[in-house]
């Protein structure tokens, strides 16, 4: 596994970029997109140093923003998301979203799990 963002709930994508902006060196900023299978608007944020930012508004984090939670998820990039599923499970992780096409990143598959570190997100290399 290797890390690759992580994941930041809001309610407004637009208002969360300016204070990246103001206080991040970056690199890119994707367009935001809206993906059906996630229900949600998303953006990936690439600092000057490499790190990735996901903002995700929307449904899937509408609760988490209401309770002022906006350190959603972190993500991990694997070869094989059905064997990395299997490894979390078998951890005591808790599959809450099963392998799907993420729109955001290139149709790659990502999956959700609970765990003892709050919620991963595995995607597919």
């Amino acid at each position: 596994m290797k890390f690759h963002h992580v994941g930041i709930a809001t309610l407004s994508i637009e208002e969360t970029l300016i204070y990246i902006r103001d206080v991040f060196d970056i690199k890119d900023i994707s367009e935001v997109v809206y993906d059906e299978k996630q229900d949600a608007s998303l953006c990936l944020v690439t600092l000057t140093d490499g790190v990735n930012i996901e903002l995700v508004s929307g449904n899937q984090v509408a609760t988490y923003c209401k309770k002022r939670i906006n350190l959603y998820h972190t993500c991990w990039e694997v070869d094989d998301i059905n064997l990395s599923i299997e490894k979390h499970v078998k951890s005591g992780a808790t599959l809450i979203s099963p392998p799907k096409e993420a729109i955001l990143f290139d149709n790659r598959k990502v999956a959700f799990l609970h765990s003892e570190i709050g919620i991963v997100e595995l995607l597919e290399a």
